[in-house]
Order: structure tokens, then C-alpha cells, then sequence
């Protein structure tokens, strides 16, 4: 009885620490979609798409906000080694770095607390 308390209390445990996974994969996708359109700004700040995308970005940092307050982070990869616990290499390129660095990240990872809910897609050196 006591192994089967101490299993079941372990699981419980586990079950609230990460709880909020699920909605976190599901605001995922959101935030990546802002970040396209955030991105696609270019140098004149008086057209209305401009203007438009402030309050994009707006809504952005509060999506962000909420992410770090339940401890969601992205994982920081660039020309950092290769590490499949992080990373999903989708394409490899020769370049002047050393082989197994990651040269872009083309689709942001995450952790919720400690653990990997979406790993970073990412461009490799050969």
C-alpha cells in the first residue's frame, strides 16, 4: 500500500505540474502566426498596415506575457550544437561553421517548466 501511495502521489504530482500543456500547444500556433505578420513590417511606419500590426504586436507581447507567467519558454538554439532533446533538424547546409551547429531555427521550440512541448525545427551545419 505505501509503494502504491507514494506511485500515486508521484503521478498526481506530475499531472499538476503540467497541466496547462495542453492549451499551451494550442496558443502555440497563435503566436507563431503573429510573429509571420509582425515580421512581414517593413521600414515605413505612416502606411496603415504599419499601424495595423502595432496592435498585432500589442496583442503578441500580452500572448508572450501569459506563456512566461505559466513558464512557457522558447528554446534559444542559434549557432548553439545540434541537440535532439531540443531540436528537430529538418534541413542541412554546408557552411563555414563546424558540422552539427544550428544555423537557423526555422520554426521556434518550447519548454513548459522543464520539459519539451514543441521542439525547435532547425537548419544544421554539415
Amino acid at each position: 500500500m505505501v509503494n502504491y501511495r507514494k506511485r500515486k502521489d508521484e503521478e498526481v504530482g506530475y499531472m499538476l505540474k503540467y497541466s496547462n500543456e495542453d492549451i499551451a500547444k494550442d496558443i502555440l500556433p497563435i503566436v507563431d502566426d503573429f510573429e509571420r505578420a509582425i515580421n512581414m513590417d517593413d521600414d515605413n511606419l505612416d502606411d496603415k498596415v504599419s499601424k495595423f500590426l502595432e496592435g498585432f504586436n500589442m496583442i503578441y507581447c500580452h500572448l508572450i506575457e501569459i506563456l512566461n507567467k505559466y513558464e512557457v519558454k522558447a528554446i534559444d538554439g542559434t549557432n548553439k550544437l545540434f541537440d535532439p532533446n531540443y531540436h528537430q533538424g529538418v534541413i542541412t547546409e554546408k557552411c563555414d561553421l563546424e558540422p552539427g551547429m544550428v544555423i537557423e531555427i526555422l520554426q521556434k521550440g518550447y519548454l513548459l517548466k522543464d520539459k519539451v512541448i514543441r521542439h525547435a525545427m532547425v537548419k544544421v551545419s554539415e
